[in-house]
């Protein structure tokens, strides 16, 4: 395999299937599979996972939520998606456990990088969730955080589409994909890989991020032992 230690940042609208909300039983079930076969490869798995699915803080401002408490609900639709993804990575025959940056015994044990990195080498799933524990970040801020914090190899970033493309291909049909970026060029194209702060934090960091369709079964794997899959985003 290509990777020891990768981090996945997954959006909470995914789990919800085509509808985007909730939880969808089906597509769970696969992402955990999916993400135990890797785990059982030997490669060290961490996971964030955002709460689109339940509870977007920013949506709420103006209909009543101010920023900070909107936020921390998005905050707690995270732990949410976290233990429901955990339960599933478990039945898949994988441990796993909900890490959260602030503390929620007993739903999950509060996170330390180093009781997380330790629990990824001993073959668990460390899935961390609640975001940075702050307002005003989002969880691609999270993400980009905890990837730098475990000394992931990698930011695998899953999304509904194979990669980053010059304009939305699902808006636009001549859109075409790009196999690889610089972080100069997508920042100079405006490409809306991450928010600039996870941007900035990975590209201080030399943390090279690959965007890369989710749904489709297998591209874990191929992402794993080193193949073409996505848009890798890197200045190495």
């Amino acid at each position: 395999m290509k990777y020891e230690r990768i981090l996945l940042k997954l959006s909470g609208e995914s789990l919800g299937g085509g509808t985007g909300r909730g939880i969808n039983e089906e597509v769970l079930a696969e992402y955990s599979q999916q993400i135990a076969d890797l785990a059982r490869s030997g490669i060290q798995v961490a996971i964030v996972i955002g709460g689109g699915n339940i509870f977007r803080g920013l949506s709420g401002v103006g209909k009543g939520f101010d920023r900070v408490h909107g936020d921390q609900m998005g905050m707690l639709a995270t732990v949410i998606n976290s233990i429901a993804l955990s339960m599933g990575i478990r039945s898949a025959g994988v441990e796993a456990e909900v890490f959260t940056s602030t503390p929620m015994e007993p739903m999950a044990r509060y996170y330390e990088r180093d009781r997380a990195v330790a629990f990824m080498k001993n073959g668990g799933v460390a899935i961390i969730a609640g975001g940075t524990g702050n307002p005003f970040f989002t969880t691609d801020s999270a993400a980009a955080l905890r990837a730098c914090e475990i000394g992931a190899d990698v930011l695998l970033k899953g999304t509904r589409v194979d990669g980053v493309y010059t304009a939305d291909p699902e808006k636009d049909p001549t859109a075409t994909k790009y196999d690889r970026l610089t972080y100069g060029k997508a920042l100079a194209d405006q490409l809306k890989i991450m928010d600039a702060t996870a941007f900035a934090l990975c590209q201080e960091n030399g943390m090279d991020i690959i965007v890369f369709d989710m749904n489709r079964p297998g591209n874990l794997e191929r992402l794993a032992k080193g193949e073409q899959v996505g848009t890798l985003v890197s200045d190495k």
